[in-house]
């Protein structure tokens, strides 16, 4: 059995936030504001966490989240790992990500960010598909107010434990 699953995560910049930095796919983006939120603010983290969610009927992103960053868990690779918990029986087959935003360029980094994030779903980097817009600066992301990312996950029903 094939499941699809689409996941979404949207955050504002925090231009009043030195102290924090930008974190996209678990990797640092020097030189850009940071996002709002009470963990990391890793969009595209969290977006492939409710991708996950969306495969598995259990939503990390909320209540578990946050007892997780009440507990000092701020890490979105950590919310990741804790979906991947229930994707029982299912081994991940593809992921497209597509993100939104006018700052910082993605499209320099994209290798990059396909190497971390198959590295934390231990899966290979030629299964991760992703692709960045300004959306023709239409919306608040596209004008440079936040990050938005949508991520499609397809997933293969397996019968031994990968």
């Amino acid at each position: 059995m094939v499941k699809v699953a689409i996941g979404q995560d949207s955050h504002k910049f925090d231009f009043s936030n030195s102290n924090k930095k930008l974190i996209l796919g678990g990797l640092i983006f020097e030189g850009c504001p940071p996002l709002k939120g009470n963990s990391d603010a890793d969009v595209i983290l969290h977006s492939i966490t409710n991708a996950v969610s969306g495969i598995t009927c259990v939503n990390i992103l909320g209540t578990v989240a946050d007892e997780m960053c009440k507990n000092g868990v701020i890490d979105s690779k950590e919310y990741l790992k804790k979906a991947l918990e229930y994707l029982i029986n299912y081994k991940i087959n593809h992921l497209s990500i597509s993100i939104e935003c006018k700052v910082p360029n993605i499209s320099s980094r994209i290798e990059e960010l396909r190497e971390n994030i198959a590295s934390i779903l231990n899966i290979k980097k030629q299964s991760i598909g992703i692709t960045a817009t300004t959306g023709e600066g239409l919306t608040e992301f596209g004008k440079g107010e936040g990050i938005q990312v949508l991520t499609i996950l397809t997933v293969e029903e397996v019968w031994w434990k990968i």
